[in-house]
């Protein structure tokens, strides 16, 4: 018997919110390797907080947020990277059927309800979802392939207005 969940609703409530020096996508970092270490704060809600337990004693967490600023979506799009129009599923851009973004951030330190994080990439603002942590001997892959990528001619390492809500400017 086969299911289908095309008509499914999911229903997220984040746990937090990132608090991070970028107020605007433009000039942002799109990848937390490309940040040059900047530093910002995870504040987790208080009936959360419980659940910061222990994760002190990790070096890196997996974020997962909700991209408040992206809307809407194509299935084609010409990523930061590249030059060439790609899947969407083959790239990170931003502008996604379900907007989630995926951040493997240095923790700084723990306290209370605060992670002290580098290597931030998101908006200020930014509604929290899951913290993880990373875990090298589950997350790190040694065989891996990086598809169009590795022919890719190298971009600016900071967000444009390619995925703005309104189309670029046209010279």
């Amino acid at each position: 018997m086969q299911t289908t969940t095309t008509s499914m609703t999911m229903t997220y409530r984040p746990i937090g919110v990132v608090h991070s020096p970028w107020t605007s996508r433009e000039g942002m970092p799109i990848q937390p390797s490309r940040s040059d270490g900047a530093r910002g704060w995870i504040e987790v809600f208080s009936e959360y907080a419980d659940g910061l337990a222990d994760l002190e004693g990790f070096s890196h967490i997996v974020l997962l947020s909700h991209l408040h600023a992206s809307t809407g979506f194509k299935l084609r799009v010409v990523p930061f990277l590249d030059t060439v129009e790609r899947g969407l599923f083959a790239t990170r851009a931003p502008r996604r059927p379900n907007p989630i973004g995926l951040s493997v951030l240095r923790l700084l330190e723990v306290c209370d309800a605060r992670l002290d994080v580098a290597d931030l990439d998101m908006l200020d603002g930014t509604p929290v979802l899951d913290i993880k942590p990373y875990v090298g001997e589950f997350d790190l892959r040694h065989e891996t392939r990086f598809g169009w990528l590795e022919q890719a001619r190298r971009r600016d390492v900071r967000s444009d207005r390619r995925f703005a809500d309104e189309p670029e400017p046209q010279t």
